[in-house]
């Protein structure tokens, strides 16, 4: 049975935990789904990524009519309504929002800003970055309909707006929804502190007096602790304290990684280094993609392909990388091992992320072996809690419901009412107190 006027929300997956938001909204006969990554759970040592191991091990949500028909998935959940119109929107290119598109029914449109799509594209280019489709090519990545900032995608009775906003993956988007009885936004995952500040400052005018708030708290999710690295408090202090590392090291090597997506700061890296900036030929080529940028570039130990548009006059051989301890600043990617003793390397939110991934550890006690001096210079994709604040503040939306967070509680909403959703559970009352 179709409910008729009325607009439900249907929260899948990305309740109590970081990542794997998948959301639904729905209004008589269509629906959207926002996003379509998997929780990130290293901890658990899956040895696939095969749709059952993913829904046994609760990383995604059971949904009616929604993965490729050819998985022969059987749907196990209570939802015996028939939609006529279904749409999936991508925030941004993180793996816990994207990393199995694949696994989507094709006959579904995927929409989502043109960086993203590029962003996509250009990190699966060699099938290693999204959940590759049993039925494709190893390097397959599914369509997706790229937008501009602001346009307006119908779905049914549904509106669907996307507006971007600071965050540490390029392109990144916030939604608005209207339908005839509500008006819902979904902050996707967004900042204060990065280049495109006054995108999320934007987006606050835009979103200001919703009905109901989806929004992101990971900075709450964890008790601050003192530690030994550096301080970061923007990007471009991470810029600063990455250029005045550099002067004060110029007889040493130097290697550095970061999150790809953020492809922003490497662009940054790259104008403010007073080394000369050599990237792995992968995210060169992601470089080239996104920004037209022709960078000095390198392949790893025993790569087995070539990037045919990059320019060769500006490869740089491996072995002059291993090598050098004053001429350049690389990106080391891989054989960590090979690195030289009394060197340093920057870890600009590159992966292994943190503790708790078992491969951390692992990681630096590689490099303690090596002696080679870990740096972290990191720099949050998420509003710091004061941030948090600021940007209900702006909104004040007559209900807040924090996702993508360990501790939802610990979000307040001064304007209105909040909700703290069980995962699966649905909402169709948007009256705020």
């Amino acid at each position: 049975m179709v409910s008729k006027g009325k607009t439900t929300i249907t929260f899948h997956s990305g309740i109590l935990t970081i990542g794997g938001t998948i959301i639904e909204v729905s209004y008589e006969d269509a629906h959207i789904f926002f996003d379509f990554g998997t929780e990130y759970r290293p901890e658990l040592g899956l040895k696939d990524d095969n749709l059952a191991t993913l829904l046994k091990n609760r990383l995604i949500p059971e949904l009616k009519g929604i993965y490729d028909p050819r998985l022969n998935y059987t749907y196990h959940g209570e939802d015996e309504q028939e939609y006529k119109e279904t749409a999936v929107f991508l925030s941004h290119a993180h793996l816990d929002h994207s990393k199995m598109i694949n696994y989507l029914d094709p006959k579904i449109p995927l929409y989502t800003l043109n960086e993203t799509v590029k962003i996509l594209r250009s990190l699966n280019r060699n099938g290693d970055f999204l959940i590759p489709s049993p039925f494709e090519a190893k390097n397959f990545t599914r369509e997706m309909i790229g937008l501009n900032a602001y346009d307006v995608i119908t779905v049914g009775k549904i509106k669907v707006e996307l507006v971007p906003v600071d965050h540490d993956a390029y392109g990144a988007c916030a939604l608005l929804i209207h339908t005839p009885d509500s008006f819902i936004t979904y902050t996707g995952d967004l900042r204060l502190h990065g280049y495109d500040r006054q995108f999320t400052l934007d987006f606050c005018q835009k979103a200001r007096h919703t009905d109901l708030l989806m929004m992101e708290g990971v900075s709450i999710s964890f008790d601050e602790k003192e530690t030994e690295e550096i301080k970061v408090f923007s990007e471009e202090d991470l810029i600063a304290q990455l250029v005045k590392q550099i002067a004060a090291n110029q007889k040493r090597q130097l290697t550095f990684n970061g999150y790809p997506a953020n492809v922003k700061r490497f662009e940054q890296i790259i104008e403010k280094s007073p080394r000369t900036v050599v990237l792995e030929a992968n995210m060169a080529a992601l470089m080239q993609d996104v920004f037209g940028m022709n960078v000095p570039y390198y392949y790893p130990l025993n790569a087995d392909t070539t990037i045919s548009s990059l320019d060769t006059k500006l490869e740089v051989s491996y072995e002059e990388l291993l090598a050098d301890d004053h001429n350049y600043l690389w990106q080391a990617v891989a054989n960590f091992e090979k690195l030289q003793s009394g060197g340093m390397y920057f870890h600009m939110d590159a992966q292994p992320l943190g503790y708790f991934d078992p491969k951390y550890q692992v990681f630096l006690d590689l490099l303690d072996l090596k002696k080679v001096e870990f740096v972290r210079l990191a720099c949050s994709g998420h509003a710091f809690p004061q941030d948090l604040d600021t940007i209900i503040s702006m909104i004040e939306p007559k209900i807040l419901v924090p996702i993508h967070t360990l501790k939802p509680e610990k979000l307040e909403n001064p304007y209105g009412k909040r909700i703290l959703p069980t995962r699966g559970e649905k909402i169709t009352e948007f009256k705020g107190e």
